[in-house]
């Protein structure tokens, strides 16, 4: 929902409540894109969840990114642009919101993104999730190498994507009633 708000109404100020996902997500999109600047808020927990590691990376692409509090913490201010993109190293065993993230902007990339992953890879299904995904959008993004992801610059292609309903909430209604019997 703080995601949709954000895309659809792009407020000079982007509060995502206590969504790290949205946070992750929104500052790898807003950093990568020429929507003007934004700070990107939260919660006073949010304002406590570290967000270095990926600000290191998108800085290391080209992203103008400054800490409005405590350094390696949010709020941020970004200031969107074209990025140039190229060869990434980051860390295997870190949030996998993180690398998905870079992986989500690497077709808008002039170079597009080589992410080379260091060190022991914990969230390769949720990578792999990722990739997956962005292939189902027009990316051109696969693993080259054990430890290293490539994406292409490519734009990614509008399409008509169904999304089946969530049943897993009615599962506990049924369980109720097989238990009745």
């Amino acid at each position: 929902e703080v995601i949709i708000n954000a895309l659809r109404d792009m407020p000079e100020e982007i509060n995502i409540k206590a969504a790290g996902t949205a946070m992750r997500f929104m500052t790898a999109f807003l950093a990568a894109t020429e929507h003007g600047e934004h700070v990107l808020t939260g919660t006073e927990r949010m304002k406590h969840r570290p967000i270095m590691i990926l600000v290191d990376a998108l800085r290391k692409l080209g992203a103008t990114i400054s800490y409005e509090g405590e350094d390696g913490f949010p709020p941020l201010r970004i200031k969107g642009q074209p990025l140039d993109g190229g060869q990434l190293d980051i860390a295997g065993n870190v949030s996998s919101q993180y690398i998905s993230a870079l992986l989500m902007i690497g077709p808008v990339l002039k170079k597009g993104l080589e992410l080379h992953l260091t060190g022991e890879i914990i969230s390769r299904p949720y990578i792999d999730l990722t990739l997956w995904m962005m292939r189902e959008f027009g990316a051109d993004a696969e693993w080259t190498a054990i430890d290293t992801i490539t994406v292409k610059p490519q734009p990614y292609k509008s399409r008509n994507y169904p999304i089946e309903n969530d049943w897993s909430a009615a599962s506990y209604w049924y369980e109720m009633m097989a238990l009745t019997n």
